[in-house]
């Protein structure tokens, strides 16, 4: 009823895909009886492999320390590893490194590696390649550090074959969660076409546009993944990624739509989980009329997040009220996503004051792939005319979103998902203070750079989760975007395969998806 109500208002029918996350549990969909699409209850004969859809292509670089997109990260986690890694259930766990400890002064990190860590191409991972890896991402040479929390690090030493220590200026409390950051060969020039890490599944080939094949890694140091082959398909249009999953092409595909899930045929049952993304329609703050707090507050008195959640994701997603979602409970502020309740008359009389009160007209330029944020932009369109707005959806591919968007900043507003690549708040904030290189949306406010260098330098953590949170009240307050939802997470899985986890980050981990026996 509510996808009926969705197409009267909006009278489209645009296609496309989304992003992932983390979470608990699953829901299960499949029949009763057990029989497949054919009537036949045998289960169909398999080898030990998958194909995984996905709705995107993969940055054009595969070098972990350069990719940008989400989706790269949540494939290639299957491939690299850092000194420590993160747990489904949020923790950080040795990984290269069999340990570490810190000094007194909380400055020195010394790890000691695991022996016989293997590449996949068969060379031993050794301290020099850990010292490559971290002083490579720290080198400032050519402007800022790839790892932004990685211009801290004062010196990165071998202390022997399989010691290193990392030493920092000044104490922090998240550096750790860093040192996720891939361990590559030092003597590896090929990373951007022809990766190689540690994990559990090696690289094996691409084709652009089309797919990316893995295969188990027979040498990994730890617990082998249980399938020997993973190929991605990329199906960007969403019509096809249904005909793929209802002809038993694709056996996993995540980030479906509530629509996209109960159209599954009985050979699928959906896992749910969250997407640990912050949705929101993005605002670039330096292009008018968004360089006026006025006009971005009401937006944000217009918009009805729980309205967008019921219509277009039947109920699905936890509403959020600024740059944090909910499995940082820690930091996460629920009160937040009550900040703006949805008020027209308010937001028309904000609207008068800057200078507009008959409205204007936006555009929200949205990646044609990502169906979840192309439904979202499309009951925005609605209640934006509300308060005389006229918005106009932009649908564009999603490479051309990462060069004019998000790298260009040549845009009014759009709707997509921002993750935390590394289980930290920080990951989530730095990006909107002034002169960081990833400010898509040109936030520029004094009183957010001075709490971000005061929670930068504390020590004490209930301090720096106080700072943290007066920046998400900072990001409220002066609407630096309209905050919508942490999506949920709808993965399609065919019958006979289990094992899948959701994380608290954007990844999709396959080294525990196996077909039952």
């Amino acid at each position: 009823m509510k996808k009926k109500l969705l197409a009267l208002l909006l009278l489209v029918s645009l296609l496309g895909a989304v992003l992932s996350g983390c979470g608990d549990g699953s829901t299960d969909r499949a029949p009763e009886d057990g029989q497949n699409d054919t009537g036949s209850t045998e289960a169909a004969p398999h080898a030990n492999e998958i194909t995984v859809g996905i709705a995107q292509d993969l940055d054009e670089s595969l070098d972990p320390h350069i990719a940008v997109a989400a989706g790269t990260k949540e494939v290639m986690f299957n491939v690299f590893e850092g000194l420590v890694k993160p747990t489904s259930t949020g923790d950080l766990i040795p990984a290269v490194a069999e340990d570490y400890t810190v000094s007194e002064d909380r400055r020195t990190y010394t790890f000691t590696l695991r022996e016989g860590v293997k590449f996949h191409n068969g060379d031993t991972v050794t301290a020099e390649d850990v010292v490559y890896s971290i002083t490579r991402c720290a080198d400032t040479s050519e402007g800022a550090p790839l790892v932004e929390a990685f211009s801290v690090i004062q010196a990165v030493e071998a202390i022997d074959a399989r010691t290193v220590a990392i030493t920092i200026s000044e104490p922090s409390n998240e550096f750790i969660s860093y040192l996720t950051t891939a361990i590559l060969p030092a003597d590896y020039d090929r990373q951007d076409t022809a990766p190689v890490g540690t994990g559990p599944f090696r690289f094996v080939s691409r084709t652009a546009q089309d797919n990316i094949v893995l295969e188990r890694f027979d040498e990994y140091w730890g617990t082998p993944a249980y399938l020997d082959k993973v190929t991605y398909k990329i199906i960007e249009n969403a019509d096809s990624i249904m005909m793929s999953l209802q002809s038993g092409a694709i056996d996993l595909f995540a980030h479906l739509t509530s629509t996209q899930a109960a159209q599954l045929g009985s050979n699928f049952h959906v896992a749910e989980g969250t997407m640990n993304l912050v949705q929101a329609l993005y605002l670039n703050n330096a292009e008018k009329p968004f360089d006026d707090v006025r006009v971005r507050q009401a937006l944000c008195y217009a918009v009805d997040k729980q309205g967008i959640i019921d219509l277009a994701f039947d109920g699905y997603g936890s509403p959020i009220g600024s740059s944090m979602y909910p499995a940082f409970s820690k930091y996460f502020e629920e009160d937040l996503a009550n900040y703006y309740t949805r008020d027209v008359e308010k937001a028309k009389s904000l609207l008068a004051e800057a200078g507009y009160p008959d409205g204007f007209a936006m555009t929200i330029t949205v990646p044609s792939n990502y169906q979840p944020h192309i439904e979202t932009a499309e009951v925005l369109v609605e209640q934006l005319k509300e308060i005389g707005v006229t918005a106009k959806i932009e649908l564009v591919e999603w490479g051309t979103w990462l060069s004019d968007v998000y790298a260009g900043r040549q845009y009014q507003s759009t709707v997509v998902g921002v993750d935390a690549s590394n289980m930290t708040a920080r990951a989530l904030l730095e990006r909107f203070s002034s002169t960081a290189g990833n400010n898509f949306i040109n936030y520029n406010n004094a009183e957010y750079d001075a709490l971000f260098a005061q929670a930068l330098a504390s020590y004490d953590d209930a301090e720096q989760t106080a700072l943290y949170k007066q920046m998400l009240e900072n990001l409220t307050a002066n609407a630096a975007n309209v905050y919508i939802q942490d999506l949920a997470d709808l993965v399609a899985v065919r019958n006979g395969l289990e094992g899948l986890n959701f994380y608290p980050i954007y990844v999709l981990d396959l080294s525990t998806v196996r077909w039952a026996e």
